[in-house]
């Protein structure tokens, strides 16, 4: 597109299954009508003859004509419901199906987004209604606190969480998220954790089955984040276009951590480790694309779990460090509960101590490294090349061994311990984050200036 603006001729190479993703992102940057040469089919699936003969008798006639032709910038403007506009009127069944007909929700029933139920939630906010907290691709939206209000309202949130989604929207509009990756064919979900004082404040599970739906604050926060992202940024599946999952799996719940049980062992919460102070309420949101197994292990000694966790779920995230290596960004967490990390506390192990035995003992051979990578979508990954370039350090191709041992942790500073879950189980998870794409983003949750009052008032309601 930049080609293109500037007087170059310009053609995108695009295969069949991203063709209607490449002219919804063209159409957010402003071009109606862009210069798309389709490549038929699946490209890593195809033989050499057959990759030959596409590109030489469909694809290359089809960028020699486009090369011949400008782009349309005239794209057709959709106007969009202003605040407060009444977009349908109808009973509870006739509102599910018209905004289910305009890909506005997640397949589930909505709570309906009246004025009325919209204007409660901006009540729990000093911020303007209007103000806009950015603007997400890939439809180039803006994100404004009214929007957030609204899909607050539609996710079955409470007015009391409003200070918590404008911080979730705030970090995905950051720049340094890339929510236009969103949906990448990896299927990654947002994973949301909380620490500070509104934990409790607004009632979140922290302990056993953290993880499942079932308390509406960990659900319904995480439901609104997903659709939200579906609404606002437009990450939608068929019969949208701009979410090209392969497969993927649903929304995770919030993850809330067990501060109290962090406090008892003598380690500071995880918001620290991020650079904010303990006691501070702070939100982060990162890219998931799995979870490990749960792992169980026992013993006093931290050793004990600590092997048994680099060699189950250190192992797990193994196939995935090619994009972390490749990008040097890749921000693993592993969620602990709290016998767990009493256990290692106990023996005088803190959480530096186990990022650094993941580091070292976690390894993988640089052959299986470049082999995942040719199979995903990189054919030509070549770690040899990436040194050369002076894209990765030199530490990655000190011989040409294929079975030389790789670091899977590619920065011991760059894994995240929480720890949450049921406090009478040993067990621990891995969750594997995706590269660059959705890296780890945290803000602080800026409540009202009356929050406490206007608390009581809401629980009494």
């Amino acid at each position: 597109m930049a080609a293109e603006r500037s007087g170059i001729p310009a053609v995108s190479i695009v295969a069949t299954p991203f063709l209607a993703l490449g002219q919804a992102v063209a159409k957010g940057l402003g071009i109606n009508d862009p210069k798309l040469a389709e490549y038929p089919g699946v490209p890593l699936i195809d033989t050499d003859s057959e990759l030959r003969d596409k590109v030489v008798n469909k694809l290359l006639p089809q960028i020699l004509e486009g090369w011949g032709k400008r782009a349309s910038t005239a794209v057709t403007k959709v106007e969009e419901p202003s605040f407060r506009d009444i977009v349908f009127r109808g009973t509870v069944e006739e509102v599910h199906k018209f905004f289910y007909d305009h890909l506005w929700t997640d397949g589930l029933p909505i709570i309906p987004p009246t004025v009325d139920k919209v204007e409660r939630f901006l009540q729990f906010t000093d911020r303007a209604f209007d103000e806009v907290l950015g603007v997400c691709q890939p439809e180039y939206r803006e994100a404004t606190v009214w929007n957030v209000a609204v899909n607050g309202v539609m996710a079955g949130c409470r007015p009391e969480y409003m200070p918590l989604l404008i911080a979730l929207v705030e970090a995905i509009v950051d720049p340094a998220f890339l929510i236009e990756d969103a949906g990448a064919t990896p299927g990654w979900e947002p994973l949301i954790t909380l620490h500070g004082p509104i934990i409790k404040e607004l009632d979140f599970n922290y302990e056993g089955g953290v993880m499942r739906t079932g308390r509406q604050a960990n659900t319904s926060i995480g439901r609104f984040l997903k659709l939200y992202m579906r609404n606002v940024p437009g990450c939608r599946i068929p019969p949208g276009t701009t979410d090209k999952s392969s497969i993927g799996y649903t929304f995770n719940v919030v993850l809330p951590e067990n501060e109290d049980a962090v406090a008892a062992m003598g380690w500071q919460p995880a918001s620290v480790d991020l650079g904010f102070a303990s006691g501070e309420n702070v939100v982060s949101v990162r890219s998931c694309i799995s979870i490990t197994q749960p792992v169980y292990t026992g013993g006093s000694k931290a050793l004990n779990h600590v092997q048994i966790i680099a060699e189950v779920i250190g192992q797990s995230f193994a196939y995935w460090c090619w994009l972390g290596i490749r990008n040097l960004s890749w921000y693993p967490l592993i969620v602990m509960c709290p016998s767990v990390a009493k256990a290692i506390a106990d023996d005088g192990w803190t959480k530096d101590d186990i990022r650094k035995y993941l580091y070292d003992h976690v390894k993988v051979p640089a052959g299986l490294v470049e082999k995942y990578a040719h199979n995903t979508s990189q054919p030509d990954f070549s770690l040899k090349t990436l040194v050369e370039q002076g894209t990765i350090p030199a530490e990655y191709c000190e011989s040409d061994d294929p079975n030389r041992l790789l670091h899977v942790f590619i920065k011991p500073e760059w894994t995240s311990i929480i720890v949450a879950g049921d406090p009478g189980r040993n067990q621990s998870r891995g969750y594997v984050q995706n590269q660059r794409q959705g890296i780890p983003v945290s803000k602080r949750i800026h409540l009202p200036h009356d929050w406490q009052a206007m608390l009581t008032r809401a629980r009494e309601s």
